[in-house]
């Protein structure tokens, strides 16, 4: 071979080689590339199943609308920083085959965990915004100061424990005391009361907003049922009665959960049994002594020792067991058909009638053959 054809064929090779460097420099880059992405991508997953800020409870309000998908839902708490990615919250509720998402308004922070977050949405969100009803307190119409307690709590920054513990406070009960002499007289003198200002806090909406402090709140609810009930302290003195006693049956009354008609038979009945000196047997009584508002009262229940427990101790107990409505004060003030005698009820809650009697065997008889009076 010539000298000539040797360097024709280095000369040839050299490019080759050059295109096969290239090749294989790109192929590295190509691969350290994918390598970069998969361990960034997998990086940014692992990330982004964690809380975006362990250390963050600031909480949000997120609005989830109606219908929204699972990658919407996903891509609203990204948009408002709750999680770090919403395609990755998308993946996780698939993957752990989450559903059932509700809407509402929901307080969310970004040291929540994805599993927190999603159970969270499958309860369901409040119907109005959460911001907004701040401050708003809502006496319900047969809450008890307990339940007051606990709506104060949420839409306040008082604790329950401060508010129960102002229901007691002695010095503040003289005071209101002082401003309402005509309301809380009688509520004063009472005897082993749980709450003294139990049946004080008339139902409606109060706002804490503006107020300077707990004591204002309060003050509003009893300056309403003051309010409320002054066009009836002449006739409730009239009737020989006390404001205590009134608002202990129209408590009474409100927990059977009745319409107006009914409640003011049932009021008419209560007092033909003190007259008789029965004892009440009141439902709403046994329920407050026991403290079961949820479940059906039991035989145990009825046997609790309690002063308000009205099934073993006759009279009108110590005072309210809840906060009743306008409606059932005026029942209270106003008892229906007393002079037929009735000493007995039954309240049919599953079909909303209620049945009155003059005796219990009649009355258990009447009931089971449906001639008993009943009215709807």
């Amino acid at each position: 071979m010539s000298e000539h054809q040797s360097d024709s064929n280095q000369d040839s090779q050299a490019p080759a080689k050059f295109g096969r460097k290239i090749i294989l420099w790109i192929a590295s880059i190509l691969i350290i590339l994918f390598i970069s992405i998969v361990f960034l991508g997998h990086n940014y997953v692992k990330t982004s199943l964690k809380p975006l800020n362990p250390s963050d409870h600031q909480t949000t309000e997120v609005n989830i609308p109606m219908g929204a998908s699972d990658k919407k839902i996903g891509s609203i708490l990204q948009d408002q920083g709750i999680v770090k990615s919403g395609i990755v919250f998308n993946y996780y509720v698939k993957a752990h085959n989450i559903t059932n998402f509700r809407s509402g308004y929901y307080e969310f922070a970004p040291s929540m965990g994805l599993n927190q977050i999603a159970k969270l949405l499958q309860k369901g969100g409040a119907a109005e915004s959460l911001r907004a009803l701040r401050g708003r307190v809502v006496v319900r119409e047969g809450a008890n100061i307990s339940a007051v307690a606990d709506m104060v709590a949420q839409r306040t920054n008082y604790s329950r424990q401060e508010f129960l513990a102002l229901m007691n406070d002695q010095k503040f009960i003289d005071q209101l005391a002082k401003q309402y002499p005509e309301l809380l007289k009688s509520a004063t003198k009472a005897k082993d009361v749980r709450y003294r200002l139990e049946g004080y806090l008339f139902p409606a909406t109060y706002s804490a907003n503006g107020t300077k402090n707990l004591k204002q709140l309060v003050e509003q609810m009893v300056a309403k049922t003051n309010t409320e009930l002054k066009p009836y302290y002449r006739q409730i003195k009239k009737n020989k009665l006390t404001v205590q006693q009134v608002l202990t049956v129209a408590s009474l009354v409100q927990g059977e959960n009745v319409n107006a008609k009914n409640g003011a038979i049932i009021a008419g009945v209560l007092y033909n049994k003190l007259n008789a000196g029965l004892t009440l047997d009141a439902t709403a009584a046994v329920a407050y002594a026991s403290n079961n508002y949820l479940q059906k009262l039991t035989k145990q229940d009825y046997r609790v020792k309690s002063a308000y427990n009205l099934a073993i101790h006759h009279g009108y107990g110590p005072g309210p067991v809840n906060n009743p409505s306008l409606t059932f004060i005026q029942a209270a003030l106003n008892p229906k058909e007393r002079s037929k005698g009735y000493l007995y009820y039954l309240n049919d809650t599953s079909n909303k009638r209620v049945f009155y009697s003059q005796d219990q065997i009649s009355s258990l008889k009447s009931i089971s053959k449906g001639t008993t009076k009943q009215a709807d």
